[in-house]
């Protein structure tokens, strides 16, 4: 018997530029395991998976492969897009930030062997601490970037809104293209650029390549944007953020964007992981067929 072709996760971002991702924070307060939430996110019909550097080093700690991850991971059919970690490069103090360059040094060397080519670089350890000197952050930058070069992972320059460091995209653009680096990027998110007031009309200004990975999720209208924490956040399309919009302008900008479903919902985490996954995905996928196909019709 011939089985009917699927489309393969590469066909699916070739031909309509979105792919969908699971940041596995969306299910890990179901505390099914590391290697059950991948199962979860191919089953549920993801293209690719986020994961925490933490639970990878837990994997590694237990007696986990990599190598067997890596063929665990390839045969569901997934990619490991992205690693969320807290390495702190960006610090004002040379000796943490020297440990935290060469803490990701080391977590980029294990993602390399598991084929995931990026990784977050928020701003860790600089939380509470206004930047004083941008274009020294741009450097700092710079650094990892070129460390991402020997391993062939890229750092992606990740934004907090409710920071009060790194809390805005213009913040995130300028040091990004201070860095002046090929593959120098950005990591936004749907609740971040609310939260921190960047609001989502830059999205327009700014180039296909600079956005690889867009964090998908929604915020609601009945909180003050300065109260609201990451566990206020709600399944894309379910609050007041305005998809349209956000769509049809990473559509317009050109170039593939990983869409990744990440959420912090304690609500969510009460119910089956499976069911929070498939949903997720159902509302990503719904709002992104109905942006597009206004947008090329």
């Amino acid at each position: 018997m011939i089985l009917p072709k699927t489309s393969s996760a590469a066909e699916k971002t070739k031909t309509g530029q979105f792919s969908y991702c699971l940041n596995t924070s969306t299910i890990s307060g179901q505390k099914v395991g590391f290697l059950k939430e991948f199962e979860i996110t191919a089953k549920a019909g993801y293209d690719g998976i986020e994961i925490w550097i933490r639970d990878l080093q837990k994997y590694i700690d237990e007696g986990g492969s990599l190598k067997d991850l890596k063929k665990y991971t390839d045969d569901l059919g997934l990619k490991i897009e992205n690693a969320i970690g807290f390495a702190e490069w960006i610090v004002d103090d040379d000796v943490k930030r020297k440990a935290g360059i060469e803490q990701l040094k080391k977590e980029m060397d294990l993602l390399a062997q598991i084929g995931c080519k990026r990784i977050a670089a928020p701003p860790a350890g600089k939380y509470n601490e206004p930047i004083a000197d941008w274009f020294e952050v741009a450097e700092r930058y710079l650094k990892i970037l070129e460390i991402g070069d020997s391993t062939g992972v890229t750092p992606q320059l990740e934004f907090w809104g409710a920071s009060t460091s790194l809390f805005h995209i213009s913040q995130a653009l300028f040091i990004a293209t201070a860095a002046n680096h090929p593959k120098a990027c950005i990591l936004p998110d749907v609740y971040h650029m609310f939260r921190g007031g960047s609001g989502y009309h830059s999205l327009k200004q700014i180039s296909g390549s600079a956005i690889e990975i867009f964090h998908f999720n929604d915020f609601v209208a009945d909180i003050p944007r300065e109260k609201q924490t990451d566990s206020d956040r709600v399944y894309p399309g379910d609050g007041a953020a305005p998809f349209r919009q956000i769509i049809t302008d990473l559509h317009n900008s050109g170039g593939n964007k990983v869409l990744s479903l990440e959420l912090f919902n304690k609500s969510y985490w009460e119910k089956d992981a499976m069911e929070v996954a498939k949903t997720g995905f159902s509302k990503m996928k719904k709002l992104v067929d109905e942006a597009v196909s206004s947008a090329t019709h």
